[in-house]
């Protein structure tokens, strides 16, 4: 199994425009492709079969909390969103309040949203290292916009809690984990999870 994406890196002179990047992604749809902020493409496999049934587990519980509190929309893991940093990234399940989500425009909405999520959450699988998504999520937490993040590390049963300039909180095998204010009433169910 492969632990780490595979990274291109491009000389300046070849890196793709938005519109590229977002075709290429499209005529790449079994991978999982994502771009930094300094133009570096990574390329994951899709997740093995277990993941998978935990990614859909985790979506699952949010997106039926998101119908129900109707304040938002939930996003799946095949989600890009377009950062500020000029990073494209797909978080594993992700939640975006209406009011921000319908400042976008129609076009905007279609492609890689330019928008950070409110809340992100990324699931490590067996396979992943660890550093990779913590980077990430601190990329995150720079983000306009977001309010709340989770890691979930099922390797050892620790969910690592971010909020935007604040130290980061790990859990050590927690039940559940609550939305917080940012997501009020959403409660995650790790039973499945782990």
């Amino acid at each position: 199994m492969v632990s780490s994406p595979l990274v291109f890196q491009f000389p300046p002179s070849m890196q793709m425009t938005d519109e590229q990047f977002f075709e290429f992604c499209q005529v790449n749809r079994d991978l999982r492709i994502e771009r930094n902020k300094f133009g570096e493409i990574s390329i994951m496999a899709p997740t093995g079969s277990e993941t998978g049934n935990r990614e859909g587990n985790i979506f699952g519980q949010l997106w039926v909390w998101s119908e129900q509190d109707s304040t938002g929309i939930t996003f799946s893991s095949s989600t890009g969103f377009k950062l500020s940093t000029g990073a494209e990234r797909s978080p594993d399940a992700s939640w975006i309040k209406l009011e921000r989500w319908n400042t976008l425009t129609s076009e905007q909405q279609t492609k890689f949203a330019p928008i950070c999520p409110d809340f992100v959450i990324e699931l490590r699988s067996a396979s992943d290292n660890l550093k990779p998504l913590q980077e990430k999520m601190a990329e995150y937490m720079q983000e306009p916009g977001i309010q709340l993040g989770w890691l979930i590390d099922r390797k050892h049963r620790k969910v690592y809690v971010y909020r935007p300039g604040k130290p980061v909180e790990c859990l050590e095998n927690p039940d559940t984990i609550s939305g917080e204010l940012v997501l009020p009433g959403f409660v995650l169910n790790m039973s499945k999870i782990w």
